[in-house]
């Protein structure tokens, strides 16, 4: 068991995302809800703080920390999708009032980024000439074609 959780701040949506993405990923649930004790600058009494949830196996948390913080591409969640049927509807799913942006990633409706790759990606990258070739066709990408990522490793 992991002693790290990531922990994704909201102004004041944390409910809401946890519950949007355990309903896109698999294997997640929501573990707890907490309630502000106190009012605070985020809460008031009796309003969602904080959930813990598990996304795809990995536990995080949601907290509602009252001011917009915003999420840059420092940081994004990856994906690793089994089939493009699974991509698609990760990806769709995700993207449903989010913007896509280039090479599988997206950004979603509260602007947290995500990678959405099929799962071998980075077997592909352990062989240089393999490498090279998924490299050059992901970069004429938006959503991930894992097909043709596969001709061009094929092809290489």
């Amino acid at each position: 068991m992991s002693r790290i959780t990531p922990c994704l701040w909201f102004k004041d949506q944390a409910e809401d995302a946890a519950r949007f993405y355990v309903s896109i990923l698999p294997d997640s649930r929501i573990d707890a809800v907490y309630t502000s004790p106190v009012d605070s600058p985020g809460p008031k009494t009796g309003d969602t703080l904080m959930v813990e949830f598990t996304l795809a196996g990995q536990k995080f948390q949601a907290l509602n920390g009252g001011i917009d913080a915003g999420y840059n591409l420092s940081v994004s969640m990856s994906f690793g999708a089994r089939d493009q049927a699974e991509l698609d509807r990760i990806w769709d799913a995700l993207l449903d009032g989010g913007k896509p942006q280039e090479c599988g990633w997206l950004s979603d409706r509260y602007g947290l980024h995500w990678q959405i790759v099929p799962e071998n990606f980075s077997a592909l990258m352990a062989d240089p000439v393999k490498a090279r070739a998924a490299m050059t066709a992901l970069f004429t990408m938006v959503k991930i074609d894992i097909a043709a990522i596969e001709r061009a490793v094929a092809e290489a």
